[in-house]
């Protein structure tokens, strides 16, 4: 990762301290310098150009950040990129191959659980590790699941439909 910065003709670049992470994103593995203070959703963001992991709030309350950490929900708003270090990070871009949706992205699609999208890859992400732990949830574990990700377009249903109908998909294409 580039870390760019203004000269302000003090040769402050030698303060500014680096450290060097290995991590693994969506399979691919990593290596990027990054401030101690930078965080992971701007290292996704900003650093990697995998923009699907949105920046709603900095405050953990949207979840339009998550991001898979060791296939656990994480709000990259408020991890620092440091943390990431020897750690496996899935983001929305990691869920379809190169020719076909997963079977989330699928749901979401036939549901209509999207309105304006931009809490869908946080929803999504979260939905992943439900599925993971749990791949034959009831609706009230959905809605349990996706309690820390907020929608203000829709009113949840047709996110809750498109779980479902992923979890079935996935189930059926397991037998």
């Amino acid at each position: 990762m580039t870390i760019v910065y203004e000269d302000r003709g003090d040769d402050t670049s030698a303060d500014v301290p680096v450290r060097r992470i290995k991590f693994t994103i969506n399979g691919r593995k990593m290596i990027a310098e990054v401030e101690p203070r930078l965080l992971l959703s701007h290292l996704i963001r900003r650093g990697l150009q995998l923009t699907g992991t949105h920046m709603g709030c900095d405050t953990t309350n949207c979840g339009a950040c998550t991001v898979l950490v060791d296939g656990d929900p994480v709000k990259s708003c408020t991890m620092l990129a440091v943390q990431a270090d020897g750690h496996e990070i899935s983001t929305v871009e990691g869920l379809s191959g190169q020719s076909e949706l997963h079977p989330l992205q699928e749901g979401f699609k036939e549901e209509h659980g999207l309105q304006c999208g931009f809490c869908t890859p946080g929803m999504m992400m979260t939905a992943k590790a439900l599925l993971a732990q749990n791949p034959d949830p009831t609706e009230d574990e959905v809605r349990w699941a996706l309690s820390g990700n907020l929608c203000r377009c829709t009113g949840y249903q047709n996110i809750v439909k498109s779980v479902l109908w992923a979890a079935e998909k996935l189930r059926g294409s397991e037998a």
